[in-house]
């Protein structure tokens, strides 16, 4: 080691070909019909997608629909949007179905060709971007996000599940790669036929959703005291969502615990009937940021029962705040909680038994606080380990194996 009179270590002498290569910058193109505002866990994952890629010097090109008329594009170091026309989906009137945009897009990428395009919907703005790409030999990749096939149970239309898994297969296989967010979302679409599928796990903000947030005034305004247990479940209260198991999971509570209250974050078309399914439930409406961080921290259980979920963000929600949970061993629930030890898991699609799973984890509550705090702990520790610049970095491995 070379020094200097001052006795400091001088620095050896540095080849030129020694110094890493600067790492490349991607264009990418991202084709999705939701986005923040919107609140949804496709629109919040991606965000942070986004968000996380032009921290790495990325370029991000957003291809969305007008969400209202007199919407403007936004534009920004590394970040541009183009707006599509849109109409209104059934049953989630605050968003939009893209429409076709077919020439529209060929023109654009003709003039800035990206390096990828990554489509995370499938609908007509999806498919019109997948068409665009694949004409000018531009590599596209997909998310697959939504459960449509599952949903379409839900709502009177069960006899379209074999075209819509078809036309579902038809699209993702026609791209270079799919990325799902869980290895049982993996097998599940592989065994249906779906090809070049990857595993891309999902991140959480531990700093935002973390214990510290719990709000005794919150807890006031709910009408409960110190040792009143308050369950939370924070989602869109549609049919897909499987309230009628969450119904059954809290009336099961409230025989044993009486005091029990239920808090709803979230809204939708089931609100009115939960209304009169629960009553003296707390309807907090939607919620963002602090706000909704500080509903998670203020409740003591979390109760998931959904089972159309691709991932289930929530689920890593409550777990970062350190909430046991009652959920289905599926989707996030599966990959990332451990049975009696962050959380308690019901066997995929039995009421009955996720029922008693709730039941469960009231006793442990009333009876075994010391083994209670002990499984939020756990589960904040596996919150703590998904941190999202991992994740993003994965996603940009993936896509510079594309590019």
């Amino acid at each position: 080691m070379l020094r200097t009179s001052n006795c400091e270590p001088a620095m050896e002498p540095i080849l030129i070909e020694q110094l890493p290569a600067s790492r490349r910058s991607l264009r990418l193109a991202v084709v999705t019909e939701t986005y923040p505002p919107e609140i949804n866990g496709v629109a919040l994952s991606l965000s942070r997608f986004v968000e996380g890629l032009r921290k790495r010097n990325h370029n991000i090109q957003l291809i969305r629909p007008r969400q209202i008329q007199a919407e403007q594009a936004v534009s920004g170091h590394g970040f541009s949007e183009l707006l599509t026309g849109g109409v209104p989906i059934p049953r989630y009137p605050n968003l939009k179905m893209g429409l076709p945009a077919r020439r529209a897009l060929i023109k654009q990428w003709t003039l800035q060709r990206p390096d990828i395009v990554h489509i995370v919907t499938e609908g007509p703005l999806g498919w019109s971007a997948l068409q665009a790409a694949l004409k000018l030999k531009i590599p596209v990749c997909s998310d697959f996000r939504t459960n449509f096939h599952a949903y379409s149970l839900h709502y009177g239309i069960g006899w379209l599940k074999k075209p819509i898994v078809s036309y579902l297969r038809k699209f993702h296989n026609r791209t270079l790669m799919t990325m799902v967010p869980t290895e049982h979302m993996r097998a599940e679409l592989a065994t249906g036929g779906f090809r070049n599928l990857r595993v891309v796990a999902r991140g959480v903000d531990t700093h935002l959703f973390n214990p510290g947030r719990r709000s005794e005034a919150l807890r006031q305004e709910w009408n409960v005291s110190p040792g009143t247990p308050v369950v939370i479940h924070v989602g869109r209260l549609a049919a897909e969502k499987n309230l009628a198991a969450l119904t059954d999971a809290f009336m099961g509570i409230r025989q044993r615990q009486p005091l029990a209250r239920l808090v709803l974050v979230g809204d939708g078309p089931e609100r009115k009937a939960m209304r009169s399914r629960i009553p003296g439930a707390i309807f907090a409406g939607t919620r963002r940021g602090e706000d909704l961080a500080a509903h998670y921290a203020s409740g003591d259980i979390f109760l998931f029962p959904s089972l159309t979920e691709t991932f289930g963000n929530v689920t890593l929600e409550a777990m970062a705040r350190g909430l046991p949970l009652v959920a289905y061993d599926y989707a996030a629930a599966a990959q990332h909680v451990r049975h009696g030890t962050s959380g308690l898991l019901a066997a995929y699609g039995e009421t009955v038994d996720f029922t008693a799973r709730a039941g469960e984890m009231l006793a442990w509550h009333q009876q075994d606080p010391e083994k209670f705090k002990a499984m939020g702990r756990d589960a904040r520790l596996t919150a703590e380990a998904l941190d999202w610049d991992c994740v993003v970095q994965e996603l940009e491995t993936l896509l510079f194996s594309l590019a």
